[in-house]
């Protein structure tokens, strides 16, 4: 786990086109960011938390037109119990991993500023020579650094998914999409495909797809995807059902598949992401201001 402070001016950003290996979660307490994650992106301003999924391409920087952005940041290997409290925030239907949590209400962000500086202190916890005001990248080393690292972020990912409003869906959503929803919701290990769900609706495959495009802002497929992943999540964390039988009601076509997508959208194995085990040291691929690089991540 590595976690620092940063206050950037205009003109200051980082480009992982193969993204990380780790987590990233920013929370931002001055200026504005931008942050981008595959084909997704979140501005972030004072009171919110971004977070980004590894695996897939991400860049971030301080956003045109703003002087600068103050923010903390941590990489780290997310505990599974994590996923539920973001879900809500994640960015359209979250394919690319970007969550956006906030804005947390301005009452809280003492509470939340105290807890990324006891995270900071004690993921410096094991002895290293760091002064205590000193606010510079620190990698927890040793396993009672990272894990009391990670209870302090655990704490500022509660507060904030507990005290920020979810994302509603956009209103005036028509009602034949809205239906097509909660039909992949009920049932997303049938085998529903663009021309079943349009039928559903009494539409036609082509008008369906254009409909559903417009008002979500992706495809019906992609769709699907995401709430068929969603519901293996709830499978994994709340059943002992075997990895094969998990993605067989999740209406994936094999093990092999469903484990390849599912370790893509968040970054862990079914069979790890139940277990809560976390990844051996990886290594952050790209540098960020004042990181070296190669900084270890765990």
């Amino acid at each position: 786990m590595v976690v620092g402070h940063f206050d950037e001016d205009a003109g200051y950003g980082v480009n992982r086109p193969q993204g990380s290996d780790s987590w990233l979660f920013t929370w931002t307490t001055g200026g504005r960011g931008r942050l981008r994650q595959g084909g997704s992106e979140a501005r972030a301003g004072a009171g919110e938390l971004v977070v980004l999924a590894p695996g897939v391409p991400h860049a971030y920087a301080v956003e045109p037109g703003a002087r600068h952005w103050r923010f903390w940041w941590a990489h780290c290997q997310a505990r599974p119990s994590w996923t539920p409290w973001l879900r809500p925030y994640a960015t359209g239907d979250g394919p690319d991993g970007l969550y956006t949590v906030g804005p947390v209400p301005a009452a809280l962000h003492d509470r939340m500023e105290g807890a990324w500086r006891r995270m900071h202190a004690d993921a410096r916890w094991a002895g290293a020579d760091i002064p205590a005001g000193d606010l510079g990248i620190v990698v927890a080393q040793g396993s009672a650094a990272r894990e009391l690292a990670l209870c302090g972020l655990e704490e500022a990912v509660l507060l904030a998914a507990a005290s920020a409003r979810p994302p509603t869906s956009p209103p005036g959503l028509d009602d034949r999409v809205r239906r097509a929803q909660a039909r992949m919701a009920a049932d997303p290990g049938a085998p529903h495909t663009v021309r079943s769900l349009a039928a559903e609706v009494a539409l036609s495959p082509s008008r369906f797809a254009h409909l559903f495009t417009e008002q979500v802002g992706h495809s019906p497929m992609r769709s699907l995807l995401e709430t068929r992943l969603r519901h293996a999540a709830r499978l994994l964390e709340g059943t002992d059902l075997s990895v094969e039988r998990v993605a067989s009601a999740s209406g994936f076509a094999s093990a092999f598949h469903f484990s390849r997508v599912f370790r893509a959208r968040h970054g862990t194995p079914p069979g790890a992401y139940r277990d809560g085990m976390r990844p051996a040291i990886t290594v952050l691929k790209g540098t960020s201001k004042g990181a070296p690089k190669g900084t270890p991540i765990q």
